[in-house]
């Protein structure tokens, strides 16, 4: 598919986008990057999300299609090249459950463990949900999620391997360790290594800033 039009509505600084940007580059698929002020939406993306309203957005030969993990099941759909959820429906289905797992369970809870600034309630809960996919890397014994190579769920968990280390150095909380999780940290030390996803990610520094100026206007009302 060569000559199909394809854009991508984004913000550098989301993991939904790095999301669809690691499934992309998984398909060798070249693309418009669109980066949306988010303090002032434009008008395309408000018409091609009118739902939510946010990125990203993926727009293949005019049809807009949103939300990250419902945009990668479209492009390994749509796009043939190195498969991103099993092809057996079995595999499929249990692929689609632990992607929706991290997705809705894990990733909630860390936010807010961050919000709430380690907060002990929601470090326990957080503790708890994560310690479930340390037991599934142990049970399978594998380097991702996906087996030998990242696939749906290993993408969905794009956040856990690169933003919370990020956001704690900058709001000085300590939860997500690797004495911690030892599994979920190896999983992401294999899964930020490789190149499809390294070239997706916002640079660290740029994140801690960003996150180190969200803490200082919290704290004094202003940013520096």
């Amino acid at each position: 598919m060569a000559d199909d039009e394809v854009k991508l509505y984004e913000d550098g600084r989301s993991p939904y986008v790095s999301r669809v940007k690691i499934a992309l580059n998984m398909k060798g698929i070249k693309y418009e990057s669109l980066v949306e002020d988010l303090s002032n939406k434009s008008a395309d993306l408000l018409n091609h999300n009118p739902v939510y309203k946010k990125v990203p957005v993926l727009v293949h030969n005019g049809n807009p299609i949103s939300e990250s993990l419902v945009i990668i099941e479209y492009i390994d759909d749509v796009w043939e090249g190195v498969p991103i959820l099993p092809r057996d429906p079995y595999e499929k289905a249990v692929a689609r459950f632990w992607a929706k797992y991290v997705a809705d369970t894990c990733n909630p809870a860390i936010y807010e463990v961050h919000r709430s600034y380690g907060d002990e309630q929601a470090i326990a809960k957080a503790s708890a949900k994560l310690q479930i996919l340390e037991n599934k890397l142990i049970t399978t014994g594998k380097k991702f999620f996906g087996g030998d190579n990242i696939n749906l769920v290993d993408i969905a968990a794009v956040y856990i391997a690169y933003w919370p280390e990020i956001v704690e150095e900058a709001k000085g909380i300590k939860f997500y360790t690797r004495e911690k999780f030892p599994k979920i940290t190896e999983w992401a030390d294999n899964f930020l290594n490789c190149q499809v996803v390294k070239e997706t990610l916002p640079p660290r520094a740029h994140l801690l800033e960003y996150f180190l100026n969200r803490h200082r206007i919290r704290c004094n009302g202003t940013p520096k």
